[in-house]
């Protein structure tokens, strides 16, 4: 390849990426630019990109109308405790699937990778009725055993693949040391896998964060609602929105997994790699 095609090509692959990014902010931006626009600027026919009346009444007419804080204290206790159980349950079965391969371990693995295809509506129903028959329905404690079960094949893949990266002769030298497993697990594995844990746990949080069609499902009483499910409020009986306020609640329940994100991307796509690339 010449030096003039090779710099066409990459001139390509940056347009291409700049174009992909600004579609990918597109939604985000505008939401963000809904949220502060007056009602006169929302309903006129010629929307324009930054609002030229900026007001905060969106705000605060979304948390008189809707119980938006607790629906977002409901939303984070079932994001942290399936993250966390998750990552509890995970973290072992994954150091067996990394470190004992064989038929056994080869099947769970291929098991993991074929659950991620099954669509919601598929495992809704019998999720209902043994939830119905444990008494959990409108329960949080349901719906996070629910975020645990979805989100449990993600984290097995990418903690085994973090199980993966780490040198056995590492716990092979603890072990000529005189290290006992147990020993080895805490003191030489463990201090290695948390990067991976930890990204996994928050990847596991920002799913039920953002999860929608089980909380419809499975929480009937206002009280236990998510704010996903609060935030279908602002439509009227007609499917008419309540554009202002909608846009605001939205803007609101997006800023803590473009934070979560913010923070963590850099392991996340870490783990993704290594779960993806090592053998």
């Amino acid at each position: 390849m010449s030096p003039r095609t090779g710099g066409a090509a990459r001139t390509g692959q940056y347009a291409a990426l700049v174009c992909y990014l600004v579609f990918l902010a597109f939604p985000f931006l505008w939401l963000i630019s809904t949220a502060f626009k007056p009602a006169r600027e929302l309903g006129s026919l010629h929307p324009t990109w930054l609002p030229e009346d900026p007001t905060l009444d969106n705000f605060r007419q979304a948390f008189d109308e809707q119980p938006l804080l607790r629906a977002a204290a409901n939303s984070l206790t079932a994001a942290l405790c399936a993250a966390l159980i998750a990552v509890v349950i995970a973290t072992p079965m994954a150091y067996v699937m990394a470190r004992h391969r064989g038929r056994l371990s080869t099947a769970a693995t291929g098991w993991v990778v074929i659950s991620q295809a099954f669509p919601f509506v598929l495992v809704i129903i019998p999720l209902f009725l043994v939830l119905k028959n444990l008494h959990l329905i409108n329960s949080l404690w349901g719906l996070i055993m629910v975020y645990v079960v979805w989100s449990l094949p993600f984290a097995l893949w990418m903690l085994a693949g973090y199980v993966r990266a780490v040198p056995p002769e590492l716990e092979e030298a603890a072990a000529v040391d005189g290290a006992g497993k147990a020993r080895i697990l805490v003191s030489v594995t463990a201090p290695l896998l948390a990067p991976g844990i930890v990204a996994t746990a928050l990847f596991a949080f920002i799913t039920a964060w953002n999860e929608f069609f089980f909380a419809l499902v499975l929480l009937k009483t206002p009280e236990k609602q998510t704010l996903p499910v609060v935030l279908t409020h602002f439509l009227g009986a007609e499917g008419v929105a309540d554009l202002g306020p909608l846009a605001a609640a939205a803007a609101l329940a997006t800023l803590p997994s473009l934070l979560l994100f913010a923070f963590i991307q850099k392991r996340i796509t870490g783990g993704l790699t290594t779960g993806a690339v090592k053998h």
